[in-house]
């Protein structure tokens, strides 16, 4: 570890929850995939193409966390049994409405977001900036896709909340 100037015992405890965060984006990749295959409905043509948007997106992100465990010297858990034992995120069903596939991935968010913020923790205490960088990132742009989803199914009666003085 010695060209990162990083300690290897904290940067281990980084790899172990970034192996986490791998297994839970390749359940959430496949979950995508599902939906894309499966939605149907007068919302099919909207959320067909934005679930393929969700799925190209998170084969990127499966990609570049694997690389990142590689760039600290680890080897990324790359088994398709261990991501279903050591993943926060379960599979989902086919057979869903639409608005059921949405809920579902608001969920599945939440938990990417709580695993990504135990990454940038444990990385932090490492002193480990890269990762902190990459993951920072992917918060930030699962925080707004969240929220455009969130949007997607409130009614239109409904408000967002104004900033009182």
């Amino acid at each position: 570890m010695n060209y990162l100037g990083l300690d290897s015992n904290k940067t281990k405890k980084t790899v172990e929850e970034l192996n986490v965060l791998l297994a839970d984006y390749h359940i959430y990749y496949q979950k995508l995939r599902n939906f894309h295959w499966n939605v149907i409905g007068k919302n099919f043509f909207d959320l067909h193409e934005k679930f393929e948007e969700l799925y190209d997106d998170a084969k990127l992100k499966v990609d570049e966390i694997a690389e990142r465990i590689l760039t600290l010297r680890y080897q990324p858990t790359s088994n398709l049994s261990d991501y279903l034992k050591d993943a926060n995120l379960k599979e989902s069903p086919s057979d869903i409405s639409d608005s059921k596939m949405i809920e579902l991935l608001l969920e599945d968010h939440g938990l990417l977001l709580k695993q990504m913020r135990k990454v940038v923790d444990v990385a932090d205490a490492g002193g480990d900036e890269g990762t902190i960088d990459l993951i920072g990132a992917y918060i930030r742009e699962l925080e707004k896709t969240s929220w455009m989803l969130d949007a997607w199914k409130m009614k239109t009666s409904e408000q967002h909340k104004p900033v009182k003085k």
